[in-house]
Formats: structure tokens, C-alpha cells, sequence
């Protein structure tokens, strides 16, 4: 089924061109062009301005070609004055051979739109060749007492120009007894004929020489000569006559050499010698001569090389058969040769646009010619390619084929067609060629870059070194050349609150993003900006990605205490009554880091203390409690070095000095602290004692054992005496007690500095815990009462 469907489809599309052509040809006439041959290269032959009747600024626009059957071209176009001149010399025999008109077809062909003119080319004859005789002497023989008007055929003479520069005329040299008529064979050569004019006596005149001329019609008239040798002989009185006067057969082309083509048979009804009869060729020209040969004996015509249906039809050729007493008769073979299917079709491209731009339809991608040097249905000819393109074969005049495209081809999905013509004659069996063409596509610019992503995020290190390659983006453009060259840029920002161009810069060519300077974490924690990708397209196209940068904390900032205060004033103090019981609420060591995430969370960790075992330090919290009662012995003054150190890696840390009294009442405004001074000198005394205790093991332990007796009895008798001191209705205000009934201040409570001064040399802040609650009225009476108090710290 499908083999017959694409034979049908076949057969449509012969009958579609053979349409579209007999229609081409009926509207249209050949321009005819003459020149005369032998003419010089360059020569003028015509206008094709005035030829086709169009203006010169309209060929110019469209584009002329002059195209000939074949790879031959005889004529060029001259551009600038639109004439066609002659390429090279032109010879009409070498073209035409004996033909009488000479003519070459040619097409003017017009692109944009495509139009073909059917034009032709008369190549005129001049005489440029005078005849000649194949041979310079004949030999006759005529028996004595011939007759007056008897007729002996001549070889003629051959004159390769045509009409009236052909051969015209044969004269003889003046005798008494012979006269030269002309004859005309079927295609028209003339050929001279021998007239006796008077009886011959062999005793008179055994031999006569005479001079044949040959004359063309040219001006001036050439001339050509042969020598005829007349032999009078004895009588013989019965010529070799044929079995027919005319042999028509029919060979084909491409027989191979020494096929038989044809046998000729003559009889003579004489005996002996003059019975004996042999066969030549008469009149042959050297074209005959070179393509048979005949059998002296048998008269059998065979081949000596193959003939060519394209060179040559048909062979005209006359036999002459000659007895042995010199008479001869003649008969006349026509030789017709039948033409096979042996030329595969043949395509000659006229114009090829390669490469095609993409997106343009109806486009013309070729212009080319078919022929096949068959004729009949062998050299008819059809066209295809393969059916999965999207081009299509337009016919035209004199076998002209367009190949167009079908739709607008997108380069970015194919890039090149590779396209097989295929050129199929209608013989049996018929023969094929194919044509391969390679048509790419030429790239507009109708892609706009594409980002690989539509928004980007980058992560950079806070104190990056400058200039720091902090990432890429990249966008992709499938076109083509400068068309696909992306070029990058930043876009400014919609709002100028960051100078974007001072952090950011990108590398036009490959898209790298730099960071100008370093990016400090605690200053900028991220932002964004917007990246055009630009290809080098006339007009450009563009697009545009998202680029997020998050900066990245690093650990490059210490711990910040907030208190105690450590900017090198006065020490802020913070007082414990001695009756404070183990876990009491001391103090908080705040402290803050500009870091983030784990950079900043702080521990605290106690380095260094007075009494190291005294207080202890919660390490997360900050929070200072006291660890066991407080004693008499401990000194008034207590100072603690805390380490207070974030979880960056590496870690940073910060000192932190806190200075605690230990007092006897919040209502002891008096007590006199040592000064600087005295306090190192009793830390080295302290470190002195030690450094004794340790060298001296019995007497610490015993002094130990003393005290650990001796603190218990004294605390409890100290209890009973103090405990009016911190009653309610006391001078100490009421909401500095514990509330929560641990030992330990509020959660809530807040820091107020407060600068106690006397009479004496000494003075020194501390911290007031502020519980946010309001003091009872008698509080208040109390404070106002107490002048000593109140000069002491002032808590209004």
C-alpha cells in the first residue's frame, strides 16, 4: 500500500509539472539574440534592458543571471551597461554541426522575485571553410562503346558550413567527352554525377585525367579540387546490381564494437573475373569511415566504435559494389539509432543563498536547472526531497526548479538542513541522481539571555578581604555569535539608602560579583540588588536575576559589660548584709556581644575572689549568691574578677572587677573603707598569711578546728542581738528585703548608682537594687527621719 501511495503521489506530481509548464511556455516567446561566429571574446550581442523591457535601476534591485543548458556558458553580463558579450569564441560547426540553424537556448533569470525570460542565441555561419574531397584522385573505369548519357556517380565534395555558405557547385576541367551534373541527396548535400558525352574507343584514348572543382555560395566563393583518373577498358558488359537499392535498419545505442548492423548483397551476371565482385564505402565521410567498417568480400557492415543517440540519429552511407572488370553499382543504407535509457538526469545549480536567515518565510533557497540527454520518455524528468522538511520544490520554465522554504525555521531548534534533490528520469527502468545540500541557518538575535536562576543567594564572611570573589551568575543565550554575547551590569538601586556600587562589582564578561570592601555583620546583615544580562544583538535584548547577599557573622567582637561599669570611675560597690544566708542574691554581672547566634551567647566563669569561697557565679545567669554564712572574719571589703567569655572559635573574653561590702545593715551609711592602698597592702598580707598557713599544716589545721567551733556560737548570739535591726519597721527601707523569702532580691529588679560621702578622705558608690514597687508611707518617714541615711545616698 505504501508503495503505491508514493507512486500515485509521483505520478501527481509529473502531471503538476507538465501543467504548470505547458501553461509557463504558452505565455510566453523566446527572445532571440544573433551573432556571427568566430567572433572576438567581448563582442557585443545585445541589451537585455531593452530586450525585457525593464528599467536598469529595477534589474539592479532584483539581480539578472543568464543561465545555458549545461556547464557551457557562452555569454557574460556586462553590470554596469546590462549588455551580454561574448564569454569566448563561438565556432557554429563545432555547436551545430550541419544544421541549418544554430541556435543555443539560454534564461534570463530575475531574482527577488524569482522570473525566468526564455531567451535564444542564433549563431550566424560565415564561410570560413571550403569544401573538400576525402580523396585527391578518383579511378574510374568505362568500357569502350558506352553509350552517349551514361551517368557515373561521384564522390562529392564536403563543406562543413551551412546555407549559402555550403558547397553549391561542381564545374569540370573542358574536354570533349565528358559533362558534370549536380544531384541532391535527402538532407540536402549535393553530389556531382560523371555525363558521357561522346563514345570512348580504347585504342584512341585509353586514359583520360580531369580536374573536378567544388564551389560554396560563399562571398568570395571557396573551392576545393580533386583529380579524376578515367581508364578505358575492354567490354564488360553486365554491372553488380543490388538486391535492394535501399537498407533502412535500426541499431542501439551503445552496441558494443563488432556488432553486425547490416549485410548488402549484389550479383553480376558476368563469369570469370568480371563476376568477382567486392564492396566499398562511396561518398563516406570521416565520420563514417571511423564508425564502420563493411567486409570487402561479404558486404557485411559491422561496428568499429559505439554510437552515441546523443551525438548522432541516424547514418546515411553508400555502399559501391565493383566487379572485377571495373563496373559497380551502389545502394544506399540508412542507419537509425535507437536511443536507450544510459544518461542519469543531471541538475545544474544557477544561484545558491547559503547561509538562510531564520525566521523569514517563503524564502528562496536555491535556483536549478534538470536535463537528461535522453529523449522521449527517457529524458523527461521530476524532482523531490525528503518529505520531513520544510521545504518544498517549485517548478518552472524549461525544467527550472525553486527550492523555498515552507514556514519561518527557528535556528535555535535546528541549525542546519542537510537536503538530498533527487532527480528521477522516466525510462524503463529509470534512472536517478542526487544532490546534496547543506543549508544552515543564519542567527537573528530573538533569544534574551537566560539567567540559570531567577534569583541568587550568596553568603559572605563578615571582615571579608576586599575585592573578594563572593560568587557568579550567569545567563545563557541560544543564539549565535555577537548575538549571543552576554555582556553583566548592576542595576542602581530603587532606593539609595545602600551605596551599592561602593559594596558590589561584577565582571561584565563572565558575571563574577566582588566585594569591594569588608562587610561588618553588626552593621549590614544582608541585602539585595539587581543584575541585568545583556547580548550583543542589534537591538540588544536583556533580562534580569534577584542577587540576595547574607553576611555572615564572624566571632570579632568581646563581651560588653554593662555592670559594673568598667570605664575606670570610682568602683561601684554592692552590699551584703553579713546575716545573708547561703544562695543569696549578691549581684549580676550583665554583660552583652554585638556577635550573633552562638557567637554571642556569654558564659561566666569566676577567675578570682577575696574569699573564693564565699560567693559563687552562675555561668550562664551572671547572677553573684553567696555560697555559706558570712562570718566575722571575712574582710568588710570583698573583690571578685570575673571572666566573662562568649562561644565564638576562637573565644573572646572580657574582665569584669566587682567590689562587694559586706555590712552589718542597709542602715550603716558610715562605714569607712579602706583606701586603695590599704586594701593591696591587705591582700598581701592575706596572700602572706597563706603561704604560712600552707607551710605551717598542724598549726592551720588547728586554727581551723577553733574556728569551725567558735563561728557557730558567735553567729548565734549575734542573731538574737541584730534581729531588731532589719525589722520592717526599721530605718531600712522596706522594699530593699527579700520577697521572696529564698535569701535572694526580685528577678525584677534594677541598678541605681549612688554616692555615699563623709568627713573622712574616703568615698565609693555602689548599686541600690530598685524592686519596681512603691515604698510604704512609713519607709518614706523613716528616710526623711534619718538625715545620717540620706546624706549618705540620696534616693531621690
Amino acid at each position: 500500500m505504501e508503495a503505491d501511495k508514493n507512486t500515485i503521489r509521483k505520478q501527481r506530481q509529473v502531471l503538476l509539472f507538465f501543467v504548470l509548464l505547458c501553461m509557463s511556455k504558452a505565455g510566453s516567446e523566446p527572445r532571440r539574440f544573433s551573432v556571427a561566429e568566430e567572433m572576438e571574446r567581448g563582442s557585443f550581442v545585445g541589451n537585455v534592458v531593452k530586450a525585457l523591457g525593464l528599467e536598469m535601476g529595477e534589474l539592479s534591485r532584483r539581480g539578472v543571471r543568464v543561465a545555458f543548458k549545461g556547464d557551457k556558458q557562452y555569454l557574460q553580463l556586462n553590470r554596469e551597461t546590462w549588455d551580454l558579450l561574448i564569454k569566448e569564441k563561438l565556432d557554429r560547426e563545432e555547436l551545430c554541426g550541419p544544421a541549418d540553424s544554430c541556435l543555443l537556448p539560454f534564461q534570463i533569470l530575475l531574482e527577488n522575485p524569482f522570473q525566468i525570460f526564455l531567451a535564444e542565441l542564433l549563431v550566424r555561419d560565415i564561410n570560413d571553410h571550403s569544401p573538400v574531397f576525402l580523396d585527391n584522385e578518383m579511378l574510374l573505369k568505362i568500357l569502350e562503346g558506352s553509350p552517349p548519357g551514361k551517368i557515373i556517380r561521384l564522390d562529392g565534395a564536403q563543406d562543413l558550413d551551412v546555407g549559402i555558405n555550403s558547397l553549391q557547385n561542381y564545374t569540370i576541367s573542358p574536354n570533349s567527352h565528358f559533362q558534370v551534373q549536380i544531384r541532391a541527396r535527402n538532407d540536402g548535400r549535393k553530389y556531382p554525377e560523371l555525363v558521357l558525352s561522346k563514345a570512348l574507343d580504347r585504342e584512341e584514348l585509353p586514359e583520360i585525367r580531369l580536374i573536378l572543382t567544388a564551389l560554396d555560395g560563399g562571398s568570395p566563393p571557396r573551392s576545393g579540387t580533386t583529380q579524376i583518373r578515367v581508364l578505358v577498358v575492354d567490354v564488360n558488359d553486365n554491372t553488380p546490381e543490388f538486391e535492394r537499392q535501399n537498407y533502412d535498419v535500426k541499431i542501439p545505442e551503445n552496441s558494443p564494437p563488432g556488432s553486425l548492423v547490416v549485410e548488402v548483397h549484389a550479383t553480376d551476371l558476368d563469369t570469370g573475373n568480371n563476376g568477382e565482385i567486392f564492396y566499398i564505402f562511396s561518398d563516406a565521410s570521416e565520420d563514417i569511415r571511423k564508425t564502420f567498417k563493411i567486409d570487402r568480400s561479404s558486404g557485411e557492415i559491422s561496428l568499429i566504435k559505439t554510437v552515441d543517440f546523443e551525438t548522432t540519429q541516424y547514418y546515411e552511407i553508400d555502399i559501391e559494389a565493383i566487379d572485377g572488370g571495373g563496373l559497380s553499382g551502389k545502394c544506399t543504407v540508412l542507419i537509425h539509432v535507437i536511443d536507450l535509457n544510459d544518461n542519469l538526469p543531471k541538475l545544474t545549480m544557477s544561484s545558491l543563498t547559503n547561509p538562510i536567515p531564520e525566521n523569514s518565510p517563503e524564502t528562496v533557497v536555491a535556483v536549478f536547472r534538470v536535463s537528461d540527454l535522453d529523449s522521449g520518455e527517457n529524458g523527461r524528468v521530476v524532482c523531490s526531497i525528503q518529505d520531513d522538511l520544510p521545504f518544498a520544490l517549485k517548478p518552472s520554465l524549461e525544467n527550472f526548479y525553486t527550492l523555498v522554504t515552507e514556514e519561518a525555521l527557528d535556528r535555535e531548534i535546528r541549525a542546519e538542513y542537510n537536503i538530498t534533490i533527487t532527480v528521477t528520469d522516466l525510462g524503463s527502468p529509470s534512472l536517478k541522481s542526487e544532490h546534496n545540500i547543506m543549508v544552515f541557518l543564519s542567527d537573528i538575535n530573538d533569544n534574551s539571555p537566560v539567567f540559570t536562576q531567577r534569583e541568587y543567594k550568596l553568603y559572605v564572611h563578615e571582615n571579608n578581604s576586599p575585592a573578594l570573589h563572593i560568587g557568579s551568575v550567569s545567563a545563557i543565550d541560544r543564539d549565535s555569535g555577537i548575538n549571543a554575547k552576554v555582556t553583566y551590569s548592576l542595576l542602581p538601586p530603587e532606593t539609595g539608602d545602600l551605596p551599592l556600587f561602593s559594596y558590589i562589582s561584577i565582571n561584565s564578561d563572565n558575571g563574577h560579583l566582588y566585594a569591594l570592601r569588608s562587610l561588618d555583620y553588626e552593621a549590614i546583615q544582608t541585602f539585595q540588588f539587581t543584575v541585568r544580562a545583556v547580548d550583543g544583538g542589534s537591538a540588544s535584548l536583556s533580562s534580569e536575576a534577584l542577587i540576595q547577599v547574607v553576611v555572615l557573622d564572624e566571632n570579632d567582637n568581646s563581651p560588653f559589660v554593662l555592670y559594673p561599669l568598667q570605664n575606670g570611675t570610682a568602683p561601684c560597690n554592692d552590699l551584703v548584709p553579713r546575716d545573708a544566708e547561703p544562695g543569696y542574691l549578691v549581684t549580676k554581672v550583665v554583660a552583652v556581644d554585638r556577635d550573633w547566634g552562638q557567637n554571642s551567647w556569654l558564659s561566666y566563669q569566676l577567675l578570682k575572689a577575696t574569699d573564693p569561697g564565699l560567693f559563687t557565679l552562675l555561668a550562664h545567669s551572671g547572677e553573684v549568691h553567696t555560697a555559706r554564712p558570712i562570718s566575722d572574719r571575712d574582710a568588710i571589703k570583698q573583690r571578685l574578677l570575673v571572666l566573662v567569655k562568649d562561644n565564638g572559635q576562637p573565644p573572646l573574653s572580657t574582665m569584669a572587677t566587682l567590689n562587694v561590702l559586706l555590712v552589718d545593715g542597709f542602715s550603716e551609711p558610715y562605714i569607712q573603707l579602706p583606701d586603695a592602698t590599704k586594701e593591696e597592702e591587705q591582700n598581701d598580707s592575706l596572700t602572706t598569711y597563706l603561704v604560712i598557713s600552707l607551710a605551717s599544716v598542724s598549726f592551720l589545721f588547728l586554727f581551723s578546728v577553733i574556728i569551725f567551733i567558735a563561728i557557730p556560737l558567735w553567729k548565734r548570739n549575734r542573731g538574737a542581738s541584730d534581729g531588731s535591726r532589719f525589722d520592717s519597721n526599721g530605718p531600712f527601707p522596706g522594699y530593699l528585703v527579700d520577697v521572696n523569702g529564698t535569701g535572694t532580691l526580685s528577678q525584677n529588679y534594677q541598678y541605681e548608682v549612688c554616692l555615699t560621702s563623709g568627713s573622712g578622705t574616703s568615698e565609693f558608690k555602689f548599686l541600690k537594687p530598685i524592686i519596681p514597687r512603691i515604698p510604704p508611707q512609713d519607709n518614706r518617714r523613716d528616710l526623711e527621719e534619718n538625715p545620717s541615711f540620706r546624706n549618705s545616698c540620696d534616693f531621690n
